[in-house]
């Protein structure tokens, strides 16, 4: 299919056996994991000992190999229990992208078996204080000392921060020269200089630690540089290409499992002497939530199938799915929780968990807004 993906029988009983892992391992975690905010160390094990952390890694470098849309079942699966510990194996990816396009083979068979097993987890750190949508805003800064580099700066908004212990950093190597001027490099939680800042109370996704990291004059070794010297903004948008659609997924499990979970409610709940299920303008709002969500997900797969053959049209895609997931996730889980009554604004119930949760996949990896951006520009290109 030139334009489209298929689910094959390897895809289909991938979906089945990840559903049982998390039947069994992740759901019954989900509501502790949120409750405590405690990153769930026990489901990164269960995942990393499946060979779940490196599906994304070939298979020479200690991974799986898989494609696009296995990772996407992957994620879409343990967001349909759990979304925080979703983020797991979505940051995993993220924070792999820039050393699988721009990491020499030497430094691949260094660093990606660790990253592949899950004895190391690896974050992306490209977002700062005053440099959010406007990556290339960055301050943080990369110089040369003697046959290493010292870095100086903080990152913001890191997902899995405190739990990581490898980071990809995108810093200025050339302050003057702007998107231009950014350079990859390859961080240890260990290297002198690194730390990692208090960890954000947030919304959603409570059991994935989000913090500031700090380099102050952070030395490492001369050939923890990624690729060329320069190119680190490219690399940047190049990875969101491929993880966008991801946070897709992960939008499209979060939609599923408030569906699930709503059916289950009106099916038991009864009022009026019926079950809640039976009245027309509830089928009306389960009927557009499916809809929604089906629809979504079809994107999501066609996004990533097109990322596996490497179409031109993939930047478009990507953002599409991204920006189609994260609102029909925010579209459900709030008439997830309506269809609940007052039991939904209540923890008794898990809605209001997918509520919060979906919330952010309209902001993370890019929000919706820059998303409308970027697939306005590749329509019509930029015209100012």
């Amino acid at each position: 299919m030139a334009d489209g993906y298929e689910l094959t029988e390897e895809h289909l009983s991938f979906r089945e056996v990840v559903r049982e892992i998390c039947a069994d391992k992740i759901a019954p975690r989900a509501a502790e994991i949120d409750a405590t905010g405690e990153f769930p160390w026990d489901v990164a094990r269960t995942l990393a000992d499946n060979g779940l952390l490196g599906l994304h890694i070939a298979e020479e470098y200690g991974g799986s190999g898989a494609d696009t849309l296995t990772f996407c079942i992957l994620v879409e699966e343990v967001a349909r229990v759990c979304a925080s510990s979703s983020v797991i194996p979505l940051v995993q990816k993220l924070g792999s992208m820039p050393l699988l396009m721009a990491a020499s083979h030497e430094q691949k068979q260094r660093w990606f078996p660790a990253i592949a097993s899950g004895g190391d987890l690896i974050s992306y750190c490209i977002s700062e204080p005053d440099a959010g949508s406007d990556a290339a805003g960055m301050r943080t800064t990369a110089v040369r000392d003697g046959d290493a580099w010292l870095l100086n700066g903080t990152k913001s908004w890191i997902s899995m921060a405190s739990a990581s212990s490898a980071f990809a950093v995108l810093a200025k190597t050339d302050p003057d020269a702007g998107a231009r001027g950014v350079s990859a490099f390859y961080v240890r939680h260990d290297d002198p200089g690194f730390s990692v800042g208090r960890a954000e109370h947030k919304l959603g996704i409570r059991g994935s630690p989000t913090c500031q990291v700090h380099f102050d004059d952070c030395r490492i070794p001369g050939d923890r540089l990624l690729g060329e010297e320069g190119r680190g903004f490219t690399y940047a948008m190049q990875a969101f290409d491929h993880t966008r659609l991801v946070v897709g997924a992960q939008a499209v499990g979060i939609a599923q499992g408030a569906i699930d979970a709503a059916t289950g409610y009106v099916r038991q709940r009864r009022q009026f002497g019926k079950p809640v299920g039976a009245f027309q303008g509830v089928q009306f709002m389960l009927a557009d939530m499916v809809t929604e969500t089906v629809a979504a997900r079809q994107l999501v797969y066609l996004a990533a199938a097109k990322a596996d053959r490497g179409d031109d049209d993939l930047t478009l895609y990507s953002s599409m799915a991204k920006l189609k997931a994260g609102d029909v996730a925010m579209r459900v889980t709030v008439d997830a929780v309506q269809l609940h009554g007052g039991y939904g604004y209540t923890t008794e119930y898990p809605v209001e968990r997918y509520m919060r949760d979906a919330k952010i996949t309209q902001i993370y990896e890019g929000t919706q807004e820059i998303q409308r951006l970027v697939i306005g520009r590749q329509l019509l290109g930029r015209l100012s």
